[in-house]
């Protein structure tokens, strides 16, 4: 009779853990095809339509709070825009919010350093673009560090290496 009550105890904690990973998955899903709807409104020439992006993700992380993924995504999507509009009235609240969010994204389990530093990396690089005189010496060296240690942490991070070297190039074009 035991070993009877045992059994069942084993099949229901083993259906419950089936049940979970199910759900999640749904949710992983459900989550990844919300992002990708977001995304695929973007018109690059078309400001007002990354700024309704970035309100999507925002709503897409309050219902997967515990995902890095809309983080990083609202986080990056932000910096393309502040990056093409450096002077825009909606930038600071953007990169204030942003600087909270890689923040949030660096204390998270299972966070991708590398691309912490990068969003990070970015985000000075976004405050050289907006005052080159002003911010250049004081975060040149932040850009540097950050991207140099998400390319020490994941070599093959596409991301840093593509705004590492637009840095260096931006950095030549200032010098002469």
């Amino acid at each position: 009779m035991t070993f009877q009550i045992f059994k069942l105890r084993v099949l229901t904690i083993a259906f419950c853990l089936m049940a979970t990973v199910s759900i999640n998955a749904q949710q992983l899903t459900q989550m990844q095809t919300l992002i990708g709807q977001s995304l695929s409104k973007v018109n690059p020439s078309k400001p007002e339509t990354m700024l309704n992006c970035i309100a999507e993700l925002k709503r897409i992380d309050a219902m997967f709070p515990d995902s890095i993924q809309p983080k990083y995504e609202m986080a990056l999507r932000s910096l393309n825009f502040s990056v093409m509009n450096p002077h825009a009235e909606q930038t600071e609240n953007l990169l204030a919010d942003t600087e909270h969010t890689i923040n949030k994204m660096e204390q998270m389990q299972g966070a991708n350093m590398s691309d912490v530093c990068t969003l990070r990396g970015f985000f000075y690089m976004v405050r050289i673009v907006q005052n080159p005189a002003q911010n250049g010496q004081r975060y040149y060296m932040n850009v540097m560090q950050n991207y140099e240690k998400a390319l020490k942490i994941n070599p093959d991070n596409q991301l840093a290496k593509q705004l590492q070297q637009k840095f260096f190039e931006g950095m030549k074009q200032a010098g002469r």
